[in-house]
């Protein structure tokens, strides 16, 4: 497999406001391919998992490969409607009475977290259906088989509110239901799906043959280069020929998986028993999962803390004192002025940052590498964060 293009790393970082995250086209579209390349020699379709990348200025570009979207809710499915086209998929772990008649009328597949929320929507939902008989119901499965390795992003750990284990199957009525949808992996491989699936065709052996469709989830890094794509392939064809139905994946960091930098700058090099240096981007307010992981990006030409000859513990400007990207060390000295390139940013930012201590947040910006053009895609200003209160 072809490596994802790396055209970030000779990028002159002047070239765009500071903080900012700058997204690589071609490494998007490089993803899309191995994505598309999935969908067309094993049969599943796969969609864009809003939750993780919903750059909408790129949805062009994902709908000439991907079969639609999945949302976790409304917005998101109003999002993935409105921009993306395709198919829209929408789950949640419940939903509020007053946004199912929208959910219902915008959405292909819904899928819900319990019988009572079924139960509870049935009437409804299955009216929608004869106005829109391409609309289809599911539910989430939980396998009680875990593979996360960070608690906190395990759905199937104990007393988890997602999904419902077999043993809860047992006397309902599946009438008006065509489908299952689990969501069990992080960032991983094939083999934890294998896994995951041996245990699902054991314990819902007895519901699989009735079903239209199985949607596998997010979490598979189809994308990262040493991906078992093969095995991948010829596992979803197995188990939709096996059962006669479709096969759905939904990754969504794998769609944008080194797709994207964070542009920061340096605004003061204080000391206080290691060389501190402060930014304008903010691992509380830009890069969330850094602190919720927890995980330490990549710099690019910088190493671990004593590798190189000078080590500075990297913070942003917020007044949380664990507001700490981490400690890295360079060849030369950090200067105020100084840009660093913080790797793999386009996942989890956008969509979840924030503009705590009226940090502004950062400017979204395309970089085309064929023109060496560089699209402002959107900036932000007081008026986003004022918008934000009351």
């Amino acid at each position: 497999m072809a490596n994802p293009p790396n055209s970030l790393r000779e990028f002159d970082l002047s070239r765009v406001p500071s903080p900012c995250y700058l997204v690589d086209a071609d490494a998007i579209e490089h993803n899309l391919q191995i994505l598309n390349r999935v969908q067309r020699e094993s049969g599943a379709k796969v969609l864009l998992a809003l939750k993780a990348f919903s750059m909408f200025a790129l949805a062009p570009l994902v709908k000439r490969y991907l079969s639609g979207t999945c949302a976790s809710g409304l917005y998101e499915a109003r999002l993935g409607r409105e921009e993306f086209g395709g198919e829209v998929h929408t789950y949640a772990a419940a939903y509020r009475p007053e946004d199912m008649a929208q959910i219902l009328a915008i959405s292909d597949h819904v899928v819900f977290n319990s019988f009572g929320q079924w139960q509870r929507f049935k009437t409804q939902a299955l009216a929608a259906q004869e106005q829109r008989p391409q609309l289809s119901f599911g539910l989430r499965i939980n396998p009680e088989h875990s593979e996360g390795t960070t608690p906190m992003y395990d759905p199937c750990a104990p007393c988890s509110r997602m999904g419902i284990p077999v043993a809860q199957f047992e006397g309902q009525d599946l009438s008006g239901l065509s489908g299952l949808h689990f969501h069990t992996l992080c960032e991983q491989d094939f083999e934890p799906l294998r896994r995951t699936l041996d245990v699902i065709e054991t314990n819902f052996a007895h519901i699989l043959p009735s079903l239209k469709w199985v949607n596998f989830g997010g979490g598979h890094h189809i994308t990262r280069a040493d991906y078992q794509l093969e095995a991948l392939i010829e596992r979803v064809k197995h188990f939709q020929q096996k059962y006669d139905l479709q096969v759905y994946l939904e990754p969504g960091e794998a769609i944008a998986l080194n797709g994207g930098v964070l542009v920061a700058e340096v605004l003061d090099t204080p000391s206080n028993g290691i060389n501190l240096a402060i930014l304008d981007a903010s691992a509380t307010c830009h890069m969330p999962d850094v602190l919720e992981m927890p995980y330490r990006p990549r710099i690019p030409g910088s190493g671990e803390a004593g590798e190189l000859a000078h080590t500075y513990r990297l913070g942003g400007p917020s007044c949380l004192s664990g507001d700490v990207i981490g400690d890295y060390s360079f060849a030369q000295p950090l200067k105020v002025g100084h840009r660093l390139m913080f790797e793999d940013m386009a996942i989890y930012t956008m969509v979840k940052n924030s503009t705590f201590n009226g940090i502004p947040l950062p400017t979204i910006a395309l970089y085309h590498p064929q023109t060496d053009a560089v699209q402002i895609v959107k900036t932000f200003d007081y008026q986003d964060f004022k918008n934000r209160l009351s």
